[in-house]
């Protein structure tokens, strides 16, 4: 009976040994900038450089989406209030992360993040400049901790699949991200290969970015971010031949000199920068009657002074935060249905992002991303 209980207990043992989770392993992870990082996956305890991060985080892990995060940076609550209020709400315990001030603005704590033991340091592309002044990269690495590089703002629509990639890699989440890329490359050709089949007229399209922030008039994007959103949905970015980059800056005469045939203004809540800002509050369950008024007064400025866009009633609103996460394509499709309605009648951007809630996302789906002063848009 002895000998059979041992043999029994043996069986028990080599089940349990055979059956239990693959062991962490170092691997080279290339990052956006072409570096090679060795990091050990999948990691337990990160730290983002950017809160808004979450985004694509979420999008790999919808059950615990913050299990693996020890500390974030702090500006989740005020570049998007209502998803964080959203996210609060279900994982109240994320009040209690450690917040970090800004690589850019010389504000991020490099001590506190050595303290929190992080297996890895998760830092946007366009913060690389900072990191690398402040030797970051060199001092992590001397206590063994990886840093690497993701981009979904600089060259999103380049950068976004290896992006996704290197996180399910980093997070052991390798076939959830191919599932993403997919349904993202998927909503995308359901814009491009209708235009590709029509060869319609190109509209000029000036896109204001985050018009009403300031008194100044206007920030834009160059070839790059929503520039080439508007020119994946079929259009003409007024500001890629005037902005060398990403991001850059257009005058007043310019766009009136241009005279563009649609204008999108990027909107968000942005109460926690600049209180009561003429910003347009698009976003997650935003009040839409509210942000068309908002859109409306944006018209009335000098730089829309006569523009074909305002007279036709061509100018929208679009939530400025798709500039900064993988969820882009939402915004080409909605683009598309606004330079070319006749085409994209059945194309509903809306059902396209609460699919994407259903699918891969643990919050459930509102409203709000969108406005325009076309009634029939």
């Amino acid at each position: 009976m002895r000998l059979f209980n041992r043999v029994a207990t043996a069986a028990m043992v080599s089940c349990v040994l055979f059956s239990a989770p693959a062991l962490a392993e170092m691997v080279k992870v290339r990052d956006v900038t072409g570096r090679d990082v060795e990091v050990e996956v999948p990691v337990e305890h990160v730290i983002l450089g950017e809160g808004r991060q979450i985004y694509f985080l979420a999008a790999l892990d919808r059950e615990e989406p913050f299990k693996r995060v020890v500390g974030w940076r702090d500006d989740l609550s005020k570049a998007d209030p209502e998803s964080y209020a959203a996210y609060l709400a279900k994982y109240p315990d994320i009040a209690k992360l450690p917040a970090f001030g800004g690589m850019k603005e010389g504000t991020f704590d490099i001590e506190q993040a050595v303290a929190l033991k992080p297996d890895v340091v998760l830092m946007n592309v366009d913060a690389k400049t900072a990191t690398e002044e402040a030797g970051y990269i060199e001092k992590l690495g001397k206590v063994g901790i990886p840093l690497v590089y993701v981009d979904f703002r600089e060259k999103p629509m380049e950068n976004t699949e290896p992006s996704m990639r290197i996180m399910g890699k980093l997070i052991g989440k390798e076939q959830k991200a191919e599932e993403f890329i997919k349904f993202r490359a998927d909503s995308i050709a359901r814009v491009t290969e209708v235009l590709a089949k029509a060869e319609a007229k190109k509209p000029l399209v000036f896109v204001e970015r985050a018009g009403g922030y300031s008194d100044d008039c206007c920030m834009s994007f160059g070839n790059e971010n929503f520039g080439k959103m508007v020119e994946l949905a079929g259009g003409v970015n007024m500001a890629k031949d005037i902005i060398p980059g990403t991001f850059g800056t257009v005058n007043p005469e310019q766009i009136i000199a241009a005279n563009p045939d649609q204008i999108i203004i990027t909107g968000g809540n942005w109460q926690g920068y600049v209180p009561g800002g003429a910003w347009v509050g698009v976003g997650y369950g935003a009040d839409e009657t509210e942000a068309r008024r908002k859109l409306e007064n944006l018209t009335k400025r000098p730089a829309f002074t006569g523009v074909k866009a305002v007279k036709d009633g061509n100018v929208h609103a679009i939530w400025h935060q798709f500039y900064n996460n993988p969820y882009q394509f939402v915004a080409v499709q909605q683009i598309a249905k606004w330079l070319h309605p006749d085409l994209f009648k059945d194309l509903d951007p809306e059902a396209t992002f609460k699919e994407l809630h259903e699918r891969f996302l643990p919050l459930p789906y509102k409203g709000g991303y969108f406005v325009s002063l076309n009634v029939g848009q």
